[in-house]
């Protein structure tokens, strides 16, 4: 890996793996939610959530970084709390990949949990198991084909955030300075070597995730033929 900076990969991997397990978390009860509830304001809420998918990651950032200032009630929060300001932060940098993550974490949850079938799911509930226990003996389970490509895309989707990491987080060293942002200081210096390694790992590791996507939806309950 001659030419990668190893601590823009170390906070890489960190904020990917910190951001994918914060969306499993909260996004798994969110799609559940909008797999299963039948409440007409539902698309509301699905139109928050895919948001990021829509808006320039610069837009994103900026509001996130004015929400994260000192003078928001957040950014006032967290510094009564910390001592320490949210923005230009990797504390502030994972809140806003967490947020600009959530799309690609919560739609192929909400796909895999909503096809999932109804009537083992009712089976579970006539055999006394509560939801809460169906939902990890039954739902979950059958769903985990889904539930992993949507973890998978959103470890690689932070590991290659550029706009909102810049915005957000700045560029400081051992802090905030991601493997993308590496590239763009590395071209900027003329370091085609260094900039050339670490896109070249970003490529394998991205053409590597949409292979074990692909073949993770081809395993997805959705996608087999009625009756296979």
């Amino acid at each position: 890996m001659t030419g990668i900076d190893p601590s823009a990969l170390r906070l890489s991997l960190e904020l990917g793996a910190l951001t994918t397990l914060g969306l499993l978390v909260l996004g798994l009860p969110l799609a559940q939610w909008l797999a299963t509830t039948r409440w007409r304001g539902k698309v509301l809420i699905e139109a928050v959530v895919s948001l990021p998918l829509v808006l320039p990651p610069t837009v994103i950032g900026y509001y996130l970084l004015v929400a994260f200032g000192p003078r928001s009630p957040a950014g006032r929060a967290w510094i009564e709390l910390t001592g320490r300001p949210l923005a230009f932060t990797f504390e502030g940098l994972l809140v806003a990949s967490l947020i600009y993550g959530l799309p690609f974490a919560v739609q192929p949850f909400t796909a895999s949990l909503a096809a999932v079938d109804r009537r083992l799911v009712e089976a579970s509930w006539t055999l006394g198991r509560s939801r809460l226990a169906t939902f990890f003996r039954v739902t979950l389970p059958l769903a985990g084909p889904g539930v992993l490509a949507g973890a998978v895309l959103t470890f690689a989707h932070t590991l290659g955030e550029f706009g909102v990491v810049l915005m957000v987080g700045g560029n400081l060293p051992q802090e905030t300075r991601t493997l993308s942002i590496s590239i763009f200081d590395a071209v900027q210096a003329l370091d085609y070597q260094a900039a050339n390694a670490t896109a070249a790992l970003l490529l394998a590791v991205s053409f590597a995730v949409l292979l074990l996507t692909y073949s993770l939806r081809r395993a997805a309950p959705w996608t087999r033929p009625t009756g296979s």
